[in-house]
């Protein structure tokens, strides 16, 4: 089995690239760059290599880099971002400062002709995400795109087969990214299109049956896909062994607790703890507005809860978690920036990651419904969080959930967001003076970057209308079109 080896310099699109590439039949490995040596490289049989992006310069002094002698292993090399300048600069290139300024969001890009490109018209959209760039080549290397603002949007050392593209061809706004990475994949690295997804379930089911044997087992289930498939395939890995404690805290959508509850309790037959905990959380959260602050605070509830329930259930060996990987990135592990922290990211001791879904296992109205975010509702309700706030704003998402579901094309994900902000309205010939919600929605395949959707004007008008109407509290609606980057999804 051919695999290649993701070299990760703390990039927010790894695991995407990863996905990619086995999405493309040819596995691959995520390895942090100081967590393996090129002797170690040249023993695994990687077929090539891809360097990630990265938030660092490549002169700063913390700058993650790994060893020079990695390019002199013979392995094809595919650098991405900030991989394409630290190739350059480990060849002996020079990284400025882009001269016309940073580039960011969809870029046009002239490309020239080049085995990185075969198939791929001369000009078409890219991603960019940057502001170094490569000023002069390294010496064996010459130019094969440029943008407007970026003289080496891509360069080329077809002898030693060392290509570097300052664009992401990982994410869906490049337009012809994939074909970029499959002719890495398979004209330069001679891959073979063998790897299978297909016993994903059965190989991790066996894993944890022969890990967890004898180990009983407390899993985190918030009721979100990855939590839940992370409850299924252990459940049947060791059965009556995994105690499943879903923690209520006050912070769910309309009807979210006991769909959960009835889902897991009937369907699967799982042993599930409910608590109760939204006077908890919501003492813990008042007076607290900043968005940080709040999710540290729910991360920390959350802990304390698992200990709690720990200690009355007698000995528990592992906690358990199932955690998508944007959660992960954004949170800054490694050398990762931190975006925004996640709940369920770090401080849970002996935790437990799941990087496959494997969707087949759970009911479609499970795995199909809105995702979700782990603090809930608690970063959707901006600025200080009270119970009133989160009744208003369960109402205006319910609504606005509802509206958009009728669509017979609907968005990966829409919601609705209570600000801060209050504004004056009139009902009846009398003065209100209410919330402003934002209705958000969006279209990607990754949540690495995401699209803000067109929705048609009568389901916006239906939903405005429905919610100032029926929602007592609220005067305002406001569509939301930023995309990801240079926003994320959610609004803390």
């Amino acid at each position: 089995m051919d695999k290649i080896l993701v070299l990760d310099f703390g990039g927010q699109y790894n695991q995407l690239i990863a996905r990619r590439v086995r999405a493309a039949h040819v596995f691959a490995e995520i390895k942090p760059y100081h967590k393996i040596t090129p002797e170690e490289i040249a023993l695994s049989g990687y077929r090539g290599i891809i360097f990630t992006g990265g938030p660092h310069s490549v002169y700063a002094l913390d700058a993650p880099k790994c060893e020079k002698e990695v390019l002199s292993l013979g392995i094809p090399v595919l650098g991405i971002c900030y991989g394409h300048q630290l190739l350059a600069f480990l060849c002996g290139g020079t990284i400025a400062p882009a001269e016309e300024g940073s580039e960011y969001g969809k870029t046009e890009v002239k490309t020239q002709k080049s085995v990185l490109f075969e198939d791929i018209p001369e000009k078409s959209i890219c991603w960019m995400s940057h502001t170094d760039a490569v000023q002069q080549l390294p010496t064996g290397f010459h130019t094969v795109a440029a943008t407007e603002k970026c003289a080496v949007a891509a360069m080329a050392d077809d002898e030693r087969k060392l290509y570097g593209v300052q664009f992401h061809p990982e994410v869906t706004h490049t337009a012809y990214g994939e074909s970029v990475l499959r002719n890495f994949l398979f004209r330069v690295c001679g891959c073979k299109a063998d790897w299978q997804m297909q016993n994903v379930a059965q190989e991790l089911i066996a894993r944890y049956r022969k890990e967890l044997c004898g180990k009983k087992v407390l899993l985190a289930l918030s009721g979100g896909v990855d939590s839940s498939v992370a409850a299924v395939l252990l459940q049947k890995a060791i059965g009556d062994a995994l105690i499943c404690v879903f923690v209520d805290h006050g912070l769910l959508r309309k009807g979210e607790g006991d769909f959960v509850e009835r889902t897991f309790r009937d369907q699967f037959g799982v042993r599930l703890i409910r608590v109760n905990a939204e006077a908890r959380f919501l003492n813990a959260l008042r007076g607290v507005t900043d968005p940080e602050q709040k999710r540290k605070i729910i991360g920390e509830g959350f802990i304390r809860v698992f200990e709690s329930e720990a200690k009355q259930l007698g000995q528990i060996d592992v906690l358990a978690q199932g955690t998508i990987y944007p959660d992960v990135i954004e949170s800054g592990k490694g050398d990762s920036a931190v975006i925004k922290s996640h709940h369920n990211v770090g401080g849970l001791p002996e935790r437990m990651g799941f990087s496959e879904i494997v969707e087949p296992l759970l009911p479609r109205e499970l795995v199909w419904r809105q995702p979700f975010p782990g603090p809930g509702l608690g970063v959707r309700v901006l600025g200080e969080i009270t119970k009133e706030k989160l009744e208003l704003l369960r109402e205006a998402d319910a609504i606005f959930r509802k509206t958009v579901d009728a669509l017979a094309q609907k968005p990966n994900q829409y919601f609705a967001v209570l600000t801060e902000s209050r504004s004056v309205g009139v009902m009846g010939d009398a003065r209100t003076y209410g919330y402003t919600v934002v209705l958000r929605a969006v279209t990607t395949d990754d949540f690495m970057t995401a699209e803000w959707t067109r929705l048609p004007y009568e389901v916006l008008e239906k939903a405005s209308s429905r919610i100032t109407n029926e929602v007592r509290g609220i005067s305002r609606v406001v569509f939301d079109i930023t995309s990801k980057p240079p926003a994320t999804v959610e609004w803390e």
